[in-house]
């Protein structure tokens, strides 16, 4: 969508109604003014809805995209426009989260339409006692199993496996396994 000039928009403003007297009648005046009026009429319309232009839902999708890069959310242009549209809208949630299994389940759910398990060993113990043993070393892996909410869409695998990736920490290894429905649905 381009917010250049549109053939054909008028102006709520038009310049030539504000001049003195004076050049009410001058046709050189009202055509000079008539062609700034065609240039501002769409500075106007913008202006006039500008608190849809930072509404997720009706932004247009070249603003969207730069309000998605001030929260932080990547938007795909092969994608259809709902998901980024979602992701943009909650992106102060999503940050909320982040870095936890909520965060990541939440945001595998929004931006790829798969819904997911995940399994880490990681942990926090605590003692009142001093001297007490150390709790065992946490596991090095995280074991996300995925699978499509819609069962007709395939799961994009490498997409998954990207999200998984950005999300898990350097020090751990992420494992992704695809599944046919949730792990308590499956029949092993």
């Amino acid at each position: 969508m381009s917010r250049a000039a549109v053939p054909g928009l008028p102006s709520r403003h038009p310049i030539g109604g504000l001049l003195p007297a004076l050049y009410a009648e001058d046709d050189l005046a009202q055509r000079f003014t008539a062609g700034l009026d065609t240039v501002l009429a769409p500075v106007f319309a913008t202006l006039d809805n500008l608190p849809a232009y930072f509404d997720p839902r009706l932004a247009p999708w070249d603003f969207l995209v730069w309000v998605a890069s001030w929260v932080g959310v990547r938007t795909d242009p092969g994608r259809p426009a709902g998901p980024s549209r979602a992701a943009v809208a909650r992106a102060v949630e999503s940050h909320r989260w982040r870095g936890t299994r909520r965060g990541l389940r939440a945001q595998l759910r929004l931006v790829l339409g798969v819904d997911a398990q995940i399994v880490d060993g990681g942990g926090v113990s605590w003692s009142s006692t001093a001297g007490s043993p150390l709790p065992a070393p946490p596991a090095t892996e995280v074991l996300v199993r995925v699978w499509s909410v819609d069962a007709t869409v395939p799961v994009d695998v490498a997409r998954v496996r990207a999200v998984v990736e950005a999300a898990c920490p350097v020090h751990l290894t992420c494992r992704v396994e695809v599944v046919s429905g949730p792990p308590g649905e499956r029949e092993d």
